[in-house]
């Protein structure tokens, strides 16, 4: 590409803004999971949705496609670049623009980390629930981009549910204000929803006006060993029948994923003994002064599920510190994996009714087909995500079942989808799925997509190569 080009977008952003060396570019052309790597013609740091526009109106100009980036903490190569782009990183863009206490909204750049809109809303007195395990780097646009779930969308919601309104710069650099902090507005399509989960390839979102909670005052964490995945379910709908919205969350962690917290993160201790197969974290929380009662409601319902052989033992966090370590255990399974080496990765949904049903098949059918695998199941059981990855313990095994990907990915989703589930839960599509989607969306409803995609984007200059 020429010269000028580069010139024109470092005139928008300002020189330092536009990386174009090998060794500053490469951070920004390879995913997290180190699975995929692209080149791009340059990187760009606007510093606000004008100069977003302007970027993106010059490569519109010059049929230059755009791949738009946030934290680059994806798991399915969604902003990677494949070759040639020009990378439109917002990182430079994390002002908090404005809280509305009264209103129960923020509006924020797409470019805030996830934790620092958490943290300008407890200024605030105030709660923004999406949270997940890299939400110190992981920005708002991309949790947008993506639909991020995380693990309290059991009682607040995924990022769908969580968005009043979007701003976003659309591919031809125009920017469309979609800001509105209003909880019914109905007037026409609600364009927004087109943007959330596109995962970048019909606009760029700049900004969000987000929907904000009361604070809880108090919680009640546990961690609970019950005897089976049939168990951990039944036990969801007994806490829920006792404390209803007060279920905040509900994650599961089967004993390889906890075996390797144990063995790759630092400090990590097992909170119970036996080394049960399987466990569940439990967190209840009230925006009252009501922890004696959540404390009380928590003891009552696991004593009750141990009588009734729901649960094998339990373990209640004393104090916040107690709480965090427990915490700690279910957020760094990933980390622990990424430690250990590839594995093949699901992200599915099915029905929470459905969830036992299908680790006891999935499980059978995989290892009737490859035996002396190592499961790692773990994930969002209270809203039927569970994340489901397999490999096996020495390299030169698992680089020889690493390439039975599809063979794999055949047995674990044909099974989601005869059970009315999803292939991708919360990371969305990305490189990693963009094929594999067709085998279970129908004909017209791709043709739906693609309709969608030429009328956003008709030159498909927005994220190339990504989800469709």
């Amino acid at each position: 590409m020429s010269a000028d080009f580069l010139d024109r977008i470092r005139g928008i952003v300002g020189a330092t803004h536009v990386l174009t060396e090998g060794a500053d570019v490469a951070p920004y052309c390879t995913d997290w999971r180190g699975r995929y790597a692209g080149q791009a013609l340059c990187v760009a740091l606007p510093g606000s949705t004008e100069e977003v526009a302007a970027v993106v109106a010059a490569c519109a100009a010059s049929g230059i496609a755009i791949v738009p980036q946030g934290g680059n903490t994806g798991l399915c190569g969604g902003a990677t670049p494949v070759g040639g782009e020009v990378v439109v990183n917002l990182r430079r863009m994390n002002r908090i623009r404005a809280i509305d206490a009264d209103n129960n909204s923020i509006t924020v750049d797409a470019g805030c980390t996830l934790h620092a809109v958490q943290e300008a809303a407890k200024q605030a007195d105030r709660l923004f629930p999406l949270s997940l395990a890299a939400e110190g780097s992981a920005t708002l646009g991309g949790n947008l981009s993506t639909n991020a779930g995380g693990v309290q969308v059991l009682r607040y919601g995924n990022a769908r549910e969580l968005t009043l309104g979007l701003e976003v710069v659309l591919a031809d650099g125009r920017i469309w204000n979609g800001l509105r902090a209003l909880r019914k507005d109905n007037t026409g399509y609600d364009l927004k929803h087109l943007f959330i989960g596109a995962e970048g390839t019909l606009g760029l979102i700049t900004a969000a006006t987000l929907k904000l909670f009361p604070r809880p005052r108090t919680r009640a964490t546990a961690w609970a060993a019950v005897p089976d995945p049939a168990a951990a379910v039944r036990l969801l709908g007994r806490l829920r029948d006792a404390a209803g919205d007060n279920v905040t969350a509900f994650e599961m962690v089967g004993r390889p994923a906890l075996d390797l917290v144990l063995k790759h993160i630092p400090n990590a201790r097992d909170p119970l003994a036996g080394k049960p197969a399987w466990q569940v974290l439990i967190e209840l929380s009230g925006s009252g002064d009501i922890r004696d009662d959540l404390v009380a409601t928590l003891e009552q319902a696991l004593e009750s599920a141990a009588e009734d052989g729901v649960i094998d033992d339990a373990a209640l966090a004393t104090s916040e510190a107690q709480a965090a370590a427990l915490w700690a255990l279910r957020e760094n399974v990933s980390e622990a994996q990424k430690i250990e080496g590839v594995s093949i990765k699901h992200d599915i949904a099915v029905p929470v009714s459905r969830i036992a049903e299908f680790i006891v098949r999935a499980d059978a059918a995989l290892l009737a087909a490859f035996p002396a695998l190592r499961i790692v199941c773990f994930g969002h059981i209270g809203d039927g995500n569970l994340h489901y990855n397999q490999s096996r313990p020495d390299a030169q095994s698992n680089a020889e079942f690493i390439a039975q990907t599809g063979a794999v990915n055949r047995i674990v989703h044909d099974l989601v989808h005869e059970l009315g589930g999803s292939i991708s839960a919360e990371h969305g599509l990305g490189q990693l799925k963009r094929e594999e989607v067709l085998r279970y969306k129908s004909e017209t409803e791709m043709d739906l997509m693609r309709a969608v995609k030429r009328a956003l984007d008709p030159r498909g200059l927005m994220n190339p190569g990504k989800l469709l």
